[in-house]
């Protein structure tokens, strides 16, 4: 496969993130990670499937509904070395409110990727959040 085609593949693995977190898939979410794989957030690390889980659950549950966020992800910069990767990228999400659309929150993504059986997955995702607004 070409680098190229190597790069969208794991374009579509970063947007598989966004759309597991955005619908609150939590164990399809943690599953784009190997199983020694850390999630690193300003909230907290998980690692390994279930550590990654656990971690996304108590950060989306809430005892009151939380309105949808849609994450929108640019700016992204991806390095492929054989089987192995790097990436780079911006990050905000939008959220419904009753005063209409608002970011909640914006940052970076900062993940080493790794090829196992044919399959781009994270090894480890670093979250870096610039605002959190929760008005």
């Amino acid at each position: 496969m070409s680098e190229l085609a190597e790069k969208d593949v794991i374009r579509e693995v970063m947007a598989e993130y966004c759309f597991c977190l955005d619908n609150n898939r939590f164990s399809d979410m943690a599953a784009l990670f190997t199983d020694d794989g850390t999630w690193d957030t300003a909230f907290g690390k998980g690692t390994g499937h279930a550590g990654i889980e656990a971690l996304v659950r108590r950060l989306r549950t809430s005892d009151t509904p939380l309105p949808r966020a849609i994450h929108h992800v640019t700016n992204v910069v991806i390095k492929v070395d054989g089987a192995t990767a790097t990436s780079f990228s911006n990050w905000v999400t939008v959220q419904n409110s009753p005063q209409g659309p608002k970011i909640g929150s914006a940052g970076s993504y900062t993940d080493d990727m790794v090829k196992r059986d044919g399959r781009w997955l994270f090894r480890y995702r670093k979250i870096d959040r610039f605002i959190h607004d929760k008005a």
